[in-house]
């Protein structure tokens, strides 16, 4: 079965989820133009994912995949979180941000209950993962109304156990991919592998379709992973420019300028590993630092910096996610975009 057939699609092209930077018209967009549009839901309240997921049945008969994250929820550690804001306290005060008044709290949701009984009245076509898989009940849930299951997978072992666990496909994610590293069961960078190095690898090792992820920007590399295995690729970096996606202007013009050449992975802004555009804050204080509190805790002690940053149009403090491939982002139409990257597509 081919990966079209597999998830009711024409293209075997999916949008990545990207928090922050996107909604439903992205995902809408990318459906309709016969790939899989996604949407991301780790950052959504249970109010805000019924009306995503409204305005996406009110738009599209086509399947579409709605993601969660699976991250153990963190145990608080006050000595942690305050010496966090010790080492942020230069940058509090140059803004002047009370950092007494900053409250504390995660900024992501792992996939819950709550998010299930919401999705059930929807019945998402694909479901898809990241940080491994939920709970053997909530998977359950998710699989009682006939949805198709994707995770991402950083080694061959993480394949190799999803399969175990019966998803349908396994989206192989190499070092290269923008925002948040899917690993799960090794969290070592030096344990993953670029793109093109981990897609064969992982091809041979399960039976089930592999979509390749992680700096594929353009038809050439489409062909490329096709080459190698992927029975599709997922493609995030190259849609942050698209009228559809919600990107900042700052997170825009980053994009489109030389910075977008030098990225790295950090965990400054969220307590994990993602990668994004190196900006002030990396630069000063090192793109991963052993003081950050865990994910999602982070967040809290450096959004006040971002936002009055930002204020003042600065970047200096934002998590500017982006792969190590921005040459495919383009200001054109999320249609029109999908349909060149499936221009490498071999049919046969």
């Amino acid at each position: 079965m081919t990966l079209q057939q597999l998830l009711g699609i024409e293209l075997p092209i999916i949008q990545a989820p990207m928090a922050g930077v996107q909604g439903s018209a992205l995902t809408v967009a990318v459906s309709e133009a016969g790939g899989l549009g996604s949407l991301p839901c780790a950052m959504l309240g249970t109010d805000a994912l019924r009306e995503e997921l409204a305005a996406i049945r009110a738009q599209t008969s086509k399947p579409y995949n709605v993601n969660f994250f699976c991250h153990a929820a963190p145990r608080p550690d006050p000595a942690r979180e305050a010496g966090w804001r010790a080492v942020l306290a230069p940058y509090y005060a140059e803004l002047g941000i009370d950092a007494g008044a900053i409250p504390a709290g995660p900024a992501r949701l792992p996939f819950s209950a709550e998010a299930a009984d919401v999705l059930e009245a929807f019945r998402p076509p694909v479901v898809s993962f990241h940080f491994g898989l939920p709970a053997p009940a909530l998977l359950a849930r998710v699989r009682n109304w006939g949805a198709r299951i994707l995770s991402s997978a950083t080694t061959v072992d993480e394949a190799r156990w999803l399969e175990d666990q019966g998803v349908d496909a396994v989206i192989a994610q190499g070092l290269e991919a923008g925002g948040h590293r899917g690993h799960f069961l090794v969290h070592d960078a030096a344990s993953q592998m670029g793109t093109f190095a981990l897609l064969p690898q992982i091809a041979r090792a399960v039976s089930v379709p592999v979509i390749a992820a992680g700096g594929i920007a353009d038809a050439r590399g489409v062909a490329a992973a096709m080459a190698l295995g992927a029975a599709g690729v997922q493609v995030g970096t190259a849609y942050l420019l698209c009228p559809e996606a919600t990107t900042s202007a700052l997170h825009r013009a980053a994009l489109k300028s030389e910075a977008a050449r030098v990225t790295a992975l950090t965990n400054l802004f969220t307590g994990r590993p993602a990668r994004g555009i190196v900006n002030r804050i990396m630069r000063e204080l090192g793109p991963l630092s052993a003081a950050v509190p865990d994910f999602p805790l982070a967040t809290a002690a450096i959004a006040p910096l971002r936002a009055k940053a930002e204020s003042l149009g600065s970047a200096d403090f934002t998590p500017l996610w982006a792969g190590q491939n921005a040459s495919g982002c383009r200001e054109v139409p999320a249609a029109e975009l999908t349909r060149g990257l499936a221009a490498g597509w071999a049919r046969e």
